[in-house]
């Protein structure tokens, strides 16, 4: 049992699990303060059995997505330790603010928001749900400031005494140009996940021909989410893409498992990359449309795996700094193929006729499109963390350096399961609530605020 592999594994796992509900939250708070918005307006009480049926689902998520979160921050001092001493003078500071600050204000304000109903007044209670929204992307903000530090490392200095790494400058850290494309496409993204989300939902309540009128409302709203999440994440990605191609090559090599510096490189659609001979076995190509998907233009050069490899190792010392690239290669098209399903299903449902909502094939092809945005969530992340392999901090430390020296395989290992079969369960249950929910739809009272006793009267 290799200590590293396992608490690598330990992160992946516990990472993708939390992101399952991260970008969620973010889209649907915004969503839902938005129609409570238009319930304030027009006192519309079917509107505000709307807002409540959504906040449920809402809260389900919250839930699964502060009680996976937790275990993310513990890790870093656990079987990160090295990591944390060499960079927590920089990495803490975002992630403090977003504790203390962001999460801090955005729970206080959920609360309100769910005991609040016949409490506070309605611009007030209002008030509320759109600073719980706010705040849960700035939130995100600043995670990704500090995951943006790993993939860019800025406004730092390497104290030769302490051999640590010192924040210099605030400023740079915050207007990292990977946090620019970062946050941006996670925004969009969390847009469209709550759109496909509630399209599906609204899908399911049209097929059961409950509260039509309104479904078909919300429908359309949730088709307005999913297309401008969807197309927006598809052009912000691109040029994310281009940048990465300056500042970590590596990685978009390994994303399309470009192996040699070519001047027109075709781009592989599929590919069997076979990393002992520095090829693939096999691929299916797209003459020359590699240099344009890197620089916006045919016919610049390009660089591979191999020559990347000889670079970095005359640079950094001898050392394997080629990422998996299957993982990396797959995760790319995987998040390529669901982002353009997406895209394909966003505007079919924004340019919906009312016998398109009528027609029962096209919402039940509504129902799996669920699934699109988390596969393309998950394939994102994969990018981005195992495409930066070997490093934990962007030329500056890799993985093997930030593990723990004290944690052994055995416990790692133990922790490892422990989290897994937790999580699953975790899952299972919030699955099976957002299930019932659907399942009762409209019809049973939210009871969102409520007291027990007065509910069940």
């Amino acid at each position: 049992m290799d200590v590293l592999i396992l608490a690598r594994l330990q992160f992946a796992i516990t990472t993708v699990f939390h992101f399952f509900f991260v970008p969620l939250s973010i889209g649907l708070a915004l969503f839902i303060a938005i129609l409570q918005t238009r319930y304030k307006r027009t006192g519309d009480e079917k509107m505000k059995q709307m807002v409540k049926f959504w906040g449920k689902i809402f809260l389900i998520n919250f839930a699964m997505g502060v009680a996976t979160g937790i275990v993310q921050e513990f890790q870093f001092g656990m079987n990160w330790s090295e990591y944390s001493r060499y960079v927590g003078d920089i990495f803490g500071a975002p992630l403090a603010i977003e504790a203390l600050l962001a999460f801090f204000i955005e729970s206080t304000f959920l609360g309100l928001w769910i005991f609040g109903w016949e409490k506070l007044s309605k611009k007030l209670h209002l008030a509320c749900i759109w600073l719980v929204a706010v705040f849960t992307t700035v939130s995100a903000f600043w995670i990704l400031t500090a995951n943006s530090f790993m993939q860019n490392p800025v406004g730092f200095t390497l104290n030769p005494v302490t051999e640590r790494a010192e924040l210099t400058s605030f400023g740079q850290l915050l207007g990292n140009p990977h946090t620019v494309y970062q946050f941006s496409h996670v925004f969009f993204a969390a847009l469209a996940t709550a759109g496909f989300l509630i399209l599906g939902v609204c899908a399911y309540q049209l097929i059961k021909g409950r509260e039509r009128d309104l479904f078909t409302k919300v429908f359309k709203q949730a088709a307005v989410f999913a297309i401008i999440g969807s197309l927006a994440v598809a052009g912000i990605g691109h040029f994310q893409g281009i940048y990465l191609v300056e500042e970590q090559p590596m990685k978009m090599a390994a994303a399309d498992a470009h192996w040699n510096t070519a001047d027109k490189p075709d781009w592989p659609i599929i590919a069997i990359p076979n990393k002992a001979k520095g090829n693939n076995a096999l691929a299916l190509k797209v003459p020359g449309l590699l240099s344009l998907l890197s620089y916006n233009k045919f016919g610049q050069q390009v660089e591979g795996i191999n020559d990347l490899q000889k670079e970095m190792t005359a640079t950094y010392g001898a050392d394997d700094y080629i990422p998996n690239v299957w993982i990396t290669f797959y995760a790319f098209r995987f998040m390529l193929l669901a982002g353009l399903l997406m895209i394909l299903m966003a505007v079919l449902a924004l340019a919906w006729k009312q016998k398109l909502l009528e027609h029962g094939k096209f919402l039940k092809l509504l129902l799996p499109c669920i699934l699109l945005p988390f596969i393309a969530n998950t394939g994102g992340w994969l990018v981005a963390e195992v495409g930066r392999q070997p490093w934990i901090v962007y030329e500056l430390q890799t993985v093997s350096q930030g593990i723990s020296q004290v944690v052994s395989a055995p416990v790692v290992l133990l922790t490892l399961l422990g989290f897994t079969a937790i999580y699953t369960v975790l899952l299972v249950i919030a699955v099976k609530l957002v299930l019932k929910t659907c399942r009762d739809g409209m019809t049973a009272e939210t009871n969102i605020g409520e007291p027990p006793v007065a509910s069940a009267v």
